[in-house]
């Protein structure tokens, strides 16, 4: 039996979602507490594999288990064995041709990025912070050109093990909330460290450092080192991944009220 899980976790205290020698990765969490539901090991395979510090709130995962089990124990007994920090939202039944990373048509990332002279406290791990005033307006102007399929290896990492630079980019969207700047950014999948490396060229262009045709430059560049330094893990969040419809998935919690704003459809 195959099944599929909802999960959503605050990645401050992981050291991201992959499995690690000490245990201390989501993957390895919530396995652990799958088997203890299960009565045996539970290997999971995620939808897109998240960085340390780096949140979820529509996570996806799958698992083969031969033991069957009520759909209440895949949530709320699983959750009882978890950390609160982490949480399975809902449990699925999907036939064996489903996969958590191959089936999914999208993925959803936010970056919530307070904007403001004083560092956060409260919201400390969970936002990013840049501290001079951003123009809103200039950095959507920027954005647009990334729209579209296009070679992304000037926001590549070095260690991406991607097979192909070449994503599609569906959706960029940037809006104000308050003192937050919320950045939206839909794809087909993308590169180690993408989100966090765009966002950090935006906020040159939104400080008045770069112009806004710079980004296109960045882009046609396909290289590294013309863009700006990778911005801090904190403000991201893998808010949604798409499937199609006859999956039968149900929807992923909304999470914090700033993070509904600039959604993406």
């Amino acid at each position: 039996m195959r099944m599929a899980l909802g999960i959503e976790y605050d990645g401050s205290g992981f050291c991201g979602w992959q499995t690690q020698p000490g245990g201390c990765a989501v993957q390895d969490r919530l396995e652990q507490a799958c088997a203890g539901i299960a009565g045996v090991p539970v290997k999971t395979i995620c939808a897109g594999r998240t960085d340390a510090g780096v949140h979820a709130l529509g996570q996806v995962v799958h698992f083969d288990c031969t033991v069957d089990r009520p759909l209440t124990a895949w949530v709320r007994g699983v959750n009882a064995l978890l950390p609160s920090s982490m949480a399975v939202t809902w449990a699925h039944p999907v036939s064996d041709d489903f996969h958590a990373r191959f089936s999914a048509q999208a993925r959803c990332y936010r970056y919530v990025l307070l904007n403001g002279p004083v560092r956060p406290a409260a919201d400390h791990g969970r936002v990013g912070w840049f501290h001079l005033p951003l123009d809103v307006a200039r950095m959507r102007v920027a954005a647009a050109c990334l729209v579209g399929e296009h070679d992304f290896s000037a926001f590549r990492a070095a260690e991406c093990q991607a097979r192909s630079p070449v994503k599609m980019l569906h959706e960029v969207s940037i809006e104000s909330s308050g003192p937050y700047v919320i950045f939206g950014f839909r794809a087909n999948a993308f590169l180690h460290h993408m989100v966090r490396n765009i966002v950090g060229c935006l906020v040159s262009v939104g400080k008045g450092r770069q112009a806004a045709q710079w980004l296109a430059q960045v882009l046609e560049s396909r290289d590294r080192a013309q863009a700006a330094p990778t911005f801090e893990a904190s403000g991201l969040y893998l808010a949604r991944v798409d499937y199609d419809g006859h999956w039968g998935l149900p929807e992923p919690r909304l999470g914090a009220p700033r993070l509904a704003c600039g959604a993406i459809q």
